[in-house]
């Protein structure tokens, strides 16, 4: 999730574990323990693409992680604060909790988290709930900050914070219910147009848990729809992309490739443009997917350029997307299962 999501969670999370004892030093805490994770992006400059996607997310998003770091920072707050109403093992729990519950909420996004570093590097993902949610973020964010202008011993304090971490997860089991239905959705669909796949990836789209995307995996290519939870009972309409993968043929064997290969979990369609290939992730789609426009530019497109097999260059095209007043309320328009069919 975003950073700022991140830092409400874990302020939250520092306030149940400690509120009591240090008060207002636990929410600033925690909100800390809670933002410690995604520092891996300090890296980044130190790293090639392919490095920086491998190790994004890692390391320090891992249960190991937690496990071996939490007791190291419980440590140096008790050191730092020999005077406080909190011991080591309550700064310990604290920053594991605060560093759990941050790897879990990003669990549920696209990107995928290396839960289980180092034994294996594969990023889980539930595909629920969008990176940047407001729904999701802001009623938590209240909440906290209401809670934090009360006593530590205030009844209030506790239940207001409460209350923010409830509304929180319920709008996250919210986001599996939505997302099971569009499922449900999705599989009539591509049964009735009898189109035999091989897995699929449902996500949520941007800011919202009611309009859903999926990415079909054939044996060729991928299928792409969309489906609102307000939709009335109409026909999905798919558009399909070849995946084009024999365009890299020649140079399948190369660990950088086969990383990112890896990463994209086989979701990936491949062009040739003058001396490059572009390798699309499909994981995050397409800005303007959802008006059905195929010639839209992928959220995660990656570079190539190959001299052999052995010396392949890589680079990301990024694009800065701005969406106009007449494009979000058409979006929310199709949030709300509105089309112009």
């Amino acid at each position: 999730m975003d950073s700022l999501t991140q830092i409400v969670l874990g302020a939250s999370v520092g306030e149940v574990v400690c509120g009591k004892k240090i008060g207002n030093k636990a929410i600033l805490w925690g909100a800390i323990a809670g933002t410690i994770p995604d520092l891996d992006v300090a890296l980044r400059p130190f790293q090639d693409m392919v490095q920086y996607l491998s190790y994004h997310r890692s390391f320090s998003h891992s249960i190991t992680f937690a496990v071996l770091f939490a007791p190291l920072f419980g440590w140096l707050l008790h050191k730092l604060f020999p005077n406080s109403r909190a011991g080591f093992k309550d700064w310990t729990w604290l920053f594991f909790w605060g560093f759990i519950t941050h790897i879990l909420l990003d669990t549920c996004t696209t990107w995928g988290t290396q839960l289980l570093f180092p034994i294996n590097n594969y990023g889980y993902a539930l595909y629920n709930i969008f990176v940047v949610d407001p729904f999701y973020t802001v009623p938590f964010l209240g909440f906290v900050i209401a809670a934090a202008f009360y006593n530590r011993h205030s009844s209030k304090r506790t239940k207001l914070n409460y209350i923010g971490l409830c509304i929180s997860t319920a709008y996250l089991l919210l986001s599996f219910i939505n997302q099971q239905s569009a499922s449900n959705a999705f599989e009539k669909v591509l049964k009735e147009q009898n189109i035999s796949y091989q897995s699929y990836i449902n996500k949520a789209t941007p800011l919202n848990i009611f309009l859903w995307s999926i990415t079909v995996k054939t044996e060729e290519g991928y299928y792409f729809g969309y489906h609102s939870i307000f939709d009335p009972p109409v026909k999905i309409n798919f558009t399909y992309m070849p995946g084009n993968h024999q365009l890299l043929a020649n140079y399948r064997g190369n660990d950088k490739l086969e990383r990112l290969i890896e990463i994209t979990k086989g979701y990936y369609t491949v062009e040739k443009k003058d001396d490059e290939f572009i390798i699309n992730d499909l994981r995050f789609g397409q800005f303007n997917g959802w008006q059905g426009n195929a010639e839209s530019s992928f959220v995660f497109e990656y570079h190539m350029k190959a001299e052999n097999r052995d010396n392949l260059s890589f680079f990301q095209k990024e694009y800065r997307f701005v969406p106009d007043k007449d494009y979000l309320s058409a979006y929310f328009n199709r949030i709300m299962g509105k089309t112009n069919e």
